[in-house]
């Protein structure tokens, strides 16, 4: 396995980078960190948690006495707006770039619209602003298959299927497909998170992958491994580029370790990028990875806070 750092910059060189890669570091400089996020999940309830937060750059989430998912999406709501001030720094290369890494957002949005269809109660939506994709307009779908047809219609392309389960898997697999294209090392983390996504619905859920609905995506593992008849003939005949994040998953209930060290490895290179110091992308995509894997980070500790701030080996083990 390659070491995380090890991977080809994006050919993008602009001197307008320099006062959003300046933003970007001072933006990720923020964030919560390791040490404390252990000491949030230790808090004995949710409200002392919430009182921790206020102080903090998540400081919104820290209203006290609101529900968990609401503090969690305050959280989550936090990064969204450091990444629409970002965006005012940064060239029109740039603000693609993060259009396509706020994808996140909109899928939780269109999550949350599934829920609403399928008569289940649903969340708050996240406000994208100028880094929406096709949000708000699929507010208005009234129906699975109007939704269906306004992503086809829209950047996101067709889904490949109109039931809840195909356009959720369909629009992961678009958005893996679009982060890809920024180059390495986003590539490797898009390739690495097909593999857990796909691996996910093969083996844990024993679900059929359909091609129309993983389309481009498919292409980062290759046509072998979406064939493969087991778990291990699957992590096989991945391409290094996407192997590792299976790295010593041997059965199926393993998977959701591998997603916690997909994501100790996409930090790892967040923070490779922040170092850099030329007039391209690379530290705006570091900030990008390092905030993101706080955020969730945080979001582990306060489910945690909320059981009492405890077994922190739980927190451990996802965080």
């Amino acid at each position: 396995m390659a070491c995380p750092a090890e991977h080809t910059r994006r050919p993008v060189v602009t001197a307008g980078w320099v006062a959003g890669n300046v933003r970007a570091k001072a933006m990720a400089r923020r964030r919560l960190g390791t040490d404390a996020a252990r000491r949030l999940a230790a808090s004995p309830s949710l409200l002392e948690a919430q009182r921790a937060l206020a102080a903090t750059s998540y400081g919104p989430a820290g209203q006290a006495g609101q529900a968990l998912a609401a503090t969690q999406h305050a959280v989550a709501s936090t990064i969204l707006w450091d990444l629409r001030v970002l965006a005012g720094w940064l060239p029109r290369d740039g603000v693609g770039l993060l259009r396509a890494l706020a994808c996140w957002f909109e899928l939780a949005n269109v999550d949350e619209l599934l829920q609403s269809a399928a008569g289940r109660p649903a969340g708050p939506e996240f406000q994208l602003g100028a880094l929406a994709t096709a949000w708000p307009r699929l507010g208005g779908a009234g129906s699975l298959a109007g939704l269906r047809a306004m992503l086809a219609a829209s950047p996101w392309h067709d889904p490949g299927g109109d039931t809840a389960l195909d356009i959720r898997l369909g629009l992961r697999a678009r958005w893996a497909a679009r982060v890809a294209r920024s180059g390495d090392p986003a590539r490797t983390w898009a390739a690495g998170a097909v593999a857990l996504l796909v691996g996910g619905e093969r083996f844990a859920a024993g679900r059929v992958v359909r091609p129309a609905v993983m389309d481009g995506a498919l292409a980062l593992i290759g046509p072998a491994a979406a064939g493969a008849a087991t778990l291990d003939d699957f992590r096989g005949c991945l391409p290094a580029r996407a192997r590792w994040a299976l790295a010593g998953v041997s059965a199926p209930d393993g998977l959701w370790q591998a997603e916690a060290a997909w994501w100790t490895w996409v930090e790892r290179d967040g923070h490779a990028l922040l170092r850099s110091s030329g007039p391209d992308s690379g530290p705006v995509l570091g900030a990008v990875a390092v905030m993101a894997a706080d955020a969730r980070r945080v979001c582990a500790a306060l489910e945690i806070a909320a059981r009492g701030g405890g077994p922190l080996e739980a927190y451990d083990a996802v965080a």
